[in-house]
């Protein structure tokens, strides 16, 4: 995606929480409570970033994940916004604004929640990926 367009290709939300930083409503939002095998890519760039296998309800309304498909694609960022000390995490290689990472996650699976909204993601269902040209994550959902 041509990030000159961006505001004609991308809905109002996916360019506020993209671009501008912004957070969608808890539980109204596309994949808070998706329950299908696949992975989340960046809705910019297409990136894979979060597999449904490590998706979990944190009841925080919106998508949690325990860990990013690559560490690298991921990056984090000190957000000192809102009077609050975060740690943002957003795409290595659009940029975008993704939501922010925590330290309450799920012990045995590294203590990690990435707090992410759903209007930065596309979701790739399992059965759809090969299609899609993400053949090579199959086994990761």
């Amino acid at each position: 995606m041509n990030k000159d367009n961006l505001k004609e290709t991308l809905t109002p939300m996916q360019y506020n929480v993209t671009q501008q930083n912004g957070t969608e409503p808890p539980f109204h939002n596309e994949y808070w409570n998706e329950e299908a095998d696949g992975i989340y890519v960046d809705v910019i760039s297409g990136k894979p970033l979060f597999s449904s296998r490590d998706k979990y309800d944190a009841g925080c309304g919106w998508p949690s994940f325990t860990k990013p498909i690559q560490e690298t694609e991921v990056l984090e960022k000190r957000d000192m916004s809102h009077g609050m000390i975060r740690t943002e995490v957003r795409s290595k290689t659009a940029d975008s604004h993704l939501g922010h990472v925590f330290t309450d996650g799920p012990r045995e699976a590294g203590g990690l929640r990435y707090c992410i909204n759903s209007a930065s993601l596309r979701f790739i269902r399992k059965e759809d990926l090969e299609a899609e040209g993400y053949g090579e994550y199959k086994d990761l959902c």
